[in-house]
Order: structure tokens, then sequence, then C-alpha cells
């Protein structure tokens, strides 16, 4: 019999949603297993607003995750959205604080803010747990999450007390359902920025040059931690030229299998090297990145780079500088371009460290 992958994701993702809902709700692993030793004292879902906020905020997160990841909804609603990334955790805070209030009037602003971190936490680690998203999107997503549902939360308290949470629900669960059709027909939103960084190195600008086109095995020592690796980012392992002209290629290889090349565009010894990126997101596994942040994917890519040497105002130094213009498709504005900023810088900090330290090792010797 054949087994739709689909609906065994579904089914693990209510399970293990309802299954974390449950160690939060006993406050044990063991008990959650096998239950409070007092039943009778331990909360009802039918009779305790707060329990059901929580776990209602939860499902409809996963629900609207797994419907918009359908194909056969292509124009009505999809993940890398502003309907999902900022509406979707709004209506959880909302749906979290709405029934906290049917339970407790009194709830301060402080508290609408935080409770509805609780939902969006167990939410995102249902999502990691059972691999609908990676530890890169999940990480990227977070602080827009939890601030929009703390908005959410806020905008619920307060509406509660005004309107005392007459037809308020319904209004906002659909909010995303209406909006994400729009975005998604309406709403194009295209945008390319640059990254640049750079460094001082002691060494002449004939090593470092040395250094910029073939790019020798890379050892895990000469990538120290940052920010991408820690968020699960691949790192560089080597690049080889084809030749040392403009046209040739430089082919770049990653951790985890990912191969893309780089066509050279300008080339002036011992000043100036620019690529055009040449990626097919094809040949790059898809367990290499997440899906959402793919090398010359849907969403995102690099479109060229540069290398440029200058002399420093010191006296046996030079400045070498790294630069990246990116493309950005989603419509997520100034938080993507954060993101993409942060994450770029990151790694040309790292790059630029490790051709400072050889460049440097050459000279001393």
């Amino acid at each position: 019999m054949e087994v739709n992958v689909g609906y065994l994701v579904v089914v693990l993702s209510l399970v293990i949603s309802f299954f974390i809902y449950r160690v939060v709700k006993h406050g044990s692993l063991k008990m959650a297993i096998l239950g409070p030793n007092n039943t009778e004292n331990s909360p009802k879902l039918d009779s305790s607003p707060k329990m059901l906020g929580i776990l209602l905020g939860i499902l409809y997160g996963i629900a609207i995750r797994l419907v918009w990841d359908l194909e056969e909804l292509e124009g009505i609603g999809e993940l890398v959205t502003i309907s999902f990334m900022f509406l979707v955790p709004f209506v959880i805070g909302f749906i979290r604080v709405y029934f906290e209030e049917k339970a407790n009037t009194s709830l301060t602003v402080v508290k609408m803010l935080i409770l509805p971190w609780l939902p969006i936490f167990i939410f995102l680690l249902t999502t990691l747990f059972t691999l609908l998203e990676g530890s890169i999107c999940v990480i990227m997503a977070a602080p827009a999450f939890l601030f929009c549902a703390s908005l959410g939360g806020l905008t619920a308290g307060l509406l509660s007390r005004a309107f005392k949470n007459k037809g308020t629900l319904s209004c906002v669960a659909i909010l995303p359902l209406v909006v994400a059709p729009l975005e998604l027909n309406y709403l194009e939103s295209s945008r390319t920025y640059e990254v640049i960084n750079q460094i001082e190195i002691d060494s002449s600008p004939e090593v470092i040059w040395s250094q910029l086109g073939n790019i020798e095995q890379i050892e895990k020592h000469e990538i120290p931690s940052s920010l991408t690796t820690l968020i699960g980012i691949p790192t560089p392992i080597s690049a080889q030229m084809s030749g040392l002209q403009v046209g040739s290629v430089r082919t770049s290889r990653w951790e985890k299998g990912i191969v893309f090349k780089e066509v050279i565009t300008e080339w002036s010894v011992n000043k100036r090297m620019a690529y055009d990126f040449d990626i097919d997101p094809d040949v790059i596994p898809d367990d290499s990145l997440d899906k959402h942040v793919k090398l010359g994917g849907e969403y995102f890519s690099p479109l060229s780079g540069k290398y440029e040497i200058t002399s420093s105002d010191q006296e046996g130094k030079s400045i070498l500088s790294l630069s990246t213009i990116v493309r950005d498709d989603t419509n997520f504005g100034i938080y993507s371009r954060v993101w993409g900023q942060l994450i770029f810088s990151d790694f040309h900090t790292s790059l630029l460290g490790l051709i400072k330290n050889r460049a440097e090792n050459i000279s001393s010797n």
C-alpha cells in the first residue's frame, strides 16, 4: 500500500505539537507521557481558557504552515510572505491572550506581550523536529515571530476590554487568509543590495593576490565559529581557477556538497578581481541549506562579487575588501535586508580573516 508522505508529516506535526503542549501543561516529561497522578487536579482543556489558547494557537500555526506549503494553493498562500512571517504569529499571539482574558481580566500589558511567546516557541520547535523547517529558517524567523506575537497579544488584550471579545477572534484569524492572495498577486518586491567588508593585512599586494584565485584546502581551525556556522550554514572548503584572465571560471566548494561557479569579469593583477556568480540550484543538495534560503533559489541569491586590494596608510600594509551584490525576492523588506547583511558580512569577515592569516604567514617566512 502506498503511503502519502504529506499525510504522515501532518499527523507527525500534530502529534509532536500536542506532546510538547502536554510537557508544558504538566511541567515534566514523565507526567506528559504517563499523565498526572491526581487527574482530578489537572486542568481540563475545555475548562482552562489558558491551555485552550496555547493549544489553539499552536494548531492554527501548524495548519497554516502545512496548507500553504501545498503546490495546489500557489497564488493563494505561501510561506515566504508577509502574511505568514508577520500576520500568522500575530494571530497566534492574539489567540493566546484572547482566551487568557476569559479567565483573567486583569492582565498587565507586560503579560499581554510575553504570554504569546510560549505557543510560538512550541510551534517553531514542532516545525524543526518534524523537518518542516531547518535550523536556519527557524532562527531567522524567530525574532519576527516573537515580536508580532507580542503585538497580537497586546491587541487581543486591549480589544477584549473594548469590545468584550465579540467577533474579534474570527475577524483576526482570517486576516492572513485575506491578505495572502492580494500580496502574492499584486505585490512584487525584488531588491538588490551590496555588502562590503574590508581588512588590513600586513603583507604586500602581490602576496595577497596569490591567495585570491586559488584557495587551497581550508582546515577547520582556519574558519572560526561565527554567526553563520552557529545557525547551520556550511563553510567553504576550497576554490580553484580554470585560468588567469577574464572569462576564467573559479569553482568554489563548500561543505555538504555545495559547488558553484564564479565567472571572472575583471582581472587586474594585484589590484582587483570581480566575478559573476553562476549557481545552478539543481546541483546543490537539498539538505545542504534550508529550501527557503537555498543559493540561487527562488527567494534570494548572490549575483556578483569583487575583491579589491588598495594601499594602507601604514607602510608595508594593504587593505583587502570583499563585496557581494545580493538579490532579494522576498517581500520582507528591511527584515530580510538585515539578515542578509549579517550573514554575508559574517561570511566576508571569516574569508578575509583566512586570507589575512595565510598572506601574513607567507610574508613572515
